[in-house]
């Protein structure tokens, strides 16, 4: 049986107007072309039709998606806009790599975006999100430790959003922050705690950004990576 995941009668009232409502709040922030509205469009609406069989997002969050999603995917672009080739680790339903592509057809010049994943039903719904709004994204159906070093030199941004504690993310991206490339990771109130922890196993410099969607929130970008002698194997071999 699918999942109930979305609200019923006055309920589902109740809900539409709290979604159209959260997303000309967000439209209004984010000021794109009728283009790129037509593509988020599409991609919400294949969303919540995947939703009814695949749990891709929280349902409690379905009715604050262009805020809670979307936006909060955005605003990770903006930071890293110097930046035309990434690498999404954990993308699941497209956060923050799909909307990250999506947005950056506004640019003049293109971008690419690797979206990985590797749960095999999530991945199906991002080719289909690929399709149905060209973006400029490669689907990739394996897990990061796999991939990741093959993408050295290929991209010069990793991101990934509520995947994993900080020293996890900093092994799994190990590969690319250590040749180059720069790490941009949305993180909540324990960010300092996660900081001290990844810097008893990783040196590395780092900056922070305030969220635009969350008063608790932060975007840490991380920039040259490397492992403390010490550490080594503390994590095991991701690799």
């Amino acid at each position: 049986m699918p999942r109930r995941s979305m609200p019923q009668g006055l309920a589902k009232f109740d809900f539409e107007k709290r979604s159209a409502q959260d997303r000309e709040r967000v439209l209004a922030a984010l000021e794109v072309s009728r283009e790129t509205v037509e593509r988020l469009d599409v991609y919400v609406a294949l969303l919540l039709k995947w939703q009814t069989t695949i749990n891709l997002i929280s349902p409690s969050t379905l009715d604050r998606l262009w805020t809670r999603h979307i936006l909060d995917s955005a605003q990770i672009l903006s930071v890293g806009a110097d930046h035309r080739n990434w690498a999404d680790i954990g993308s699941g339903a497209g956060f923050p790599g799909l909307i990250m592509a999506i947005l950056s057809l506004e640019r003049a010049e293109p971008s690419v975006f690797h979206l990985i994943e590797g749960d095999q039903r999530k991945a199906s719904f991002l080719r289909e999100a690929k399709r149905v709004t060209e973006a400029p994204v490669l689907v990739h159906a394996e897990r990061a430790e796999k991939l990741l070093p093959g993408l050295n030199g290929k991209v010069s941004a990793v991101t990934a959003r509520a995947l994993a504690p900080l020293p996890l993310l900093l092994a799994l991206a190990e590969p690319l922050l250590t040749t180059g490339a720069e790490g941009f990771f949305p993180k909540g109130e324990s960010l300092e705690s996660e900081i001290e922890q990844a810097k008893k196993l990783f040196a590395f410099e780092s900056q922070v950004t305030p969220s635009r969607t969350d008063e608790k929130g932060r975007i840490l970008v991380v920039r040259d990576l490397r492992r403390r002698q010490a550490a080594i194997g503390e994590l095991g071999d991701r690799k």
